[in-house]
């Protein structure tokens, strides 16, 4: 039987939180974008894959492939204001600058105009899977679904619900609880109506935060998400103010409510956690829900450094987030690094006034592998999607990255640099101009593949 499609070159990836794997391998993707099999290159399993496939990609040996990664917190609607207001709090940021934006997204043309623009960036990033905040616009969240679909993004996209009084400005949220619940309904069925059959882009419930929203809302939303069956992602314990609310309003923590709401269960995507204590990381393990870490952002709003290691340890799933336009960077290999540096930051300490022996949580740090475990497997874990590995049964989601590029200081030096040396580099160094070609499904939707040595077809 002919393969439709075939790749040979060497394939990183991370097995594990761990493990780094390096290996020259055949991989046969078929006609649906699922890997079919896998081979190490130059073996007579591999050659037959080749022979039998009808197209063949054979990468340099300046390149390599990896698995396409997946983003787990992006404020769409955020997207023109990245890099801007960071020097401001986070209630304050969001209500003079972020609902301002938001609230433009009633003109759809406006939105047409971002998404186009949003939607091709983050894939020449390496971003193969977004999870998407909208606006609370019906018609501007069903065309960010209809953007994902034409170029080729694996996408969650949710219709913001959001109704609270004093929790959102008066001209942007929900007019009612009713009003939210029903808007929330008809965004479910038009985006599933959009992809009808295909699965690359999937609705996502979306309430704001429990800031944003009254416990009605709250309530008709989790009944949503039970009815037809759908993912929920939401915010959950940011920062002090959002947390503190949480806690005033109810006496129990974020976590806590949103599970006992029904909005926190098997792969929910709750945001930040933060300020999540060990009885909430037991909670969202019990529940199944995941964490989009977002240690960038995390910087500007979250009042402390998320506690990964212990998170992971108590049996969270974890992945990578930007929450731009929060996190001021659209990459998640610019995330990766963040994640490293905060979580050295947190074993080491921050206040010199303090002993050494005192000023940092012991245990804390993670590498790069962690990282770049968490942006791929970790965030598909979290989904429950079959992504972020390069192996048999899961998706054809992957980047090339290439090596030695002009004016690139992702260099590889072969008297010096060993393959750990170079996948620390393309974590800490690699950027869209070193990305030469993206694939989704199995279908290549950045990059032109005569920069690959072997567009060999037959």
């Amino acid at each position: 039987m002919t393969n439709p499609f075939a790749v040979m070159g060497t394939v990183m990836q991370t097995t594990s939180p761990s493990s780094l794997s390096v290996a020259e391998l055949v991989l046969a993707v078929g006609a649906d974008g699922v890997i079919l099999a896998t081979h190490e290159a130059g073996t007579p399993e591999g050659d037959a894959v080749m022979a039998d496939s009808t197209h063949v990609v054979r990468l340099r040996p300046d390149q390599r492939l990896l698995p396409g990664m997946i983003d787990l917190h992006i404020h769409a609607p955020q997207w023109p204001q990245l890099g801007t207001g960071l020097d401001l709090g986070l209630e304050q940021w969001l209500f003079a600058n972020t609902f301002p934006l938001e609230a433009r997204y009633v003109d759809l043309s406006f939105a047409l105009s971002v998404w186009n623009h949003m939607v091709p960036t983050l894939l020449a990033h390496g971003t193969t899977t977004a999870v998407y905040y909208a606006s609370i616009h019906e018609e501007a969240t069903t065309a960010l679904a209809k953007a994902c679909v034409a170029h080729g993004q694996r996408a969650f996209v949710g219709r913001v619900a959001m109704d609270h009084q004093t929790g959102t400005p008066e001209w942007y949220r929900d007019p009612s609880a009713a009003d939210g619940i029903e808007r929330s309904r008809r965004s479910i069925q038009d985006i599933r109506d959009v992809d009808a059959g295909a699965g690359l882009v999937q609705p996502i419930l979306t309430p704001r935060f429990i800031p944003a929203c009254t416990h009605e809302l709250l309530e008709g939303l989790a009944l949503l998400a039970a009815e037809f069956g759908v993912r929920v992602q939401t915010h959950c314990s940011e920062s002090d103010w959002e947390h503190q609310h949480v806690l005033d309003r109810y006496g129990r923590s974020d976590t806590t409510m949103l599970a006992e709401l029904g909005l926190a269960t098997r792969h929910s995507v709750l945001a930040h956690g933060n300020l999540m204590s060990d009885s909430d990381f037991d909670r969202a393990a019990a529940v199944g829900a995941g964490i989009a870490h977002c240690p960038l952002s995390n910087a500007y709003f979250a009042n402390a450094v998320f506690p990964l290691r212990r998170a992971m340890e108590r049996g969270v799933s974890v992945g990578l987030g930007t929450d731009i336009a929060g996190g001021a960077h659209p990459g998640l290999l610019g995330q990766c690094s963040v994640a490293v540096t905060a979580s050295r930051l947190l074993e080491d300490g921050v206040d010199s006034r303090l002993a050494a022996t005192i000023r940092g949580v012991e245990g804390s740090a993670i590498d790069s592998v962690t990282a770049f475990w968490l942006a791929t497997a970790g965030g598909a874990d979290v989904l429950g999607i079959p992504a972020g590995r390069l192996e048999v049964g899961c998706v054809f989601d992957a980047f090339v990255i290439d090596l030695n590029g002009p004016q690139s200081p992702l260099h590889m030096w072969p008297s010096i640099d060993s393959d750990q040396r170079i996948f620390e580099k393309i974590i800490r160094l690699g950027s869209p101009s070193d990305i030469s070609a993206v694939y989704v499904q199995g279908r290549q939707v950045v990059g032109n593949e005569r920069r690959t040595d072997g567009d060999a077809r037959k």
